[in-house]
């Protein structure tokens, strides 16, 4: 099966760059998004078809991230890449619809995507990545399980173990409740200094 590099490029080069800041940030994801076309360049000759060229170069991109997330060079936190409008935690968070809503809602809104990107950033990367796939870049779980080469319920058994820690985290750090309009808002949790202090 031969492939064209850059048609491969044209499609594909937007959705890997805002991949890659998802889970690298964007500093971090333009110098990954050049390795991982190199990369994509140099394999096509020994591309042999047997998954979609989109899966193959998610694979890359993906292993091409992980490298770097547990590298020690990389232990920094996102930029603040927007997750609102995609990120699902199983009803846990729900968005509100931006047209037409006051200040004060885009506000909550703000505040709730930004508290649970924060809590996403925690996750190891092994959550961090299934539940991205899964929930933005909206791939199935047999896509999954080839871009992350792993078996079918082992994407099952991460993606439930990743949403399960997530909605933990949120519990443990956020107050959700419904405001008098009826909308899901968030109000974090806040740190106790008394019980951390020297006694």
């Amino acid at each position: 099966m031969t492939l064209d590099f850059d048609e491969i490029y044209a499609e594909l080069q937007p959705k890997i760059r805002s991949y890659l800041s998802r889970l690298l940030g964007d500093q971090e994801a333009e110098d990954s998004l050049q390795e991982v076309f190199t990369k994509v360049s140099r394999g096509l000759a020994t591309f042999k078809g047997r998954s979609k060229p989109s899966t193959w170069v998610y694979r890359i991109a993906t292993n091409t991230a992980i490298d770097k997330l547990r590298s020690s060079a990389s232990r920094q936190r996102w930029d603040q890449a927007p997750l609102e409008d995609s990120l699902e935690v199983q009803n846990t968070v729900s968005t509100i619809t931006p047209s037409a809503a006051p200040v004060d809602k885009k506000i909550i809104r703000k505040e709730m995507s930004a508290c649970v990107h924060e809590y996403v950033d925690r996750l190891p990367p092994d959550y961090r990545t299934v539940l991205i796939l899964k929930e933005i870049e909206g791939f199935k779980n047999r896509e999954i399980a080839e871009i992350l080469q792993i078996s079918l319920d082992n994407v099952k058994v991460r993606l439930h173990r990743a949403r399960a820690r997530l909605k933990q985290e949120l519990d443990d750090g956020c107050d959700f409740y419904y405001n008098e309009d009826g909308s899901l808002a968030c109000d974090r949790k806040p740190i106790l200094i008394d019980s951390i202090k020297p006694r």
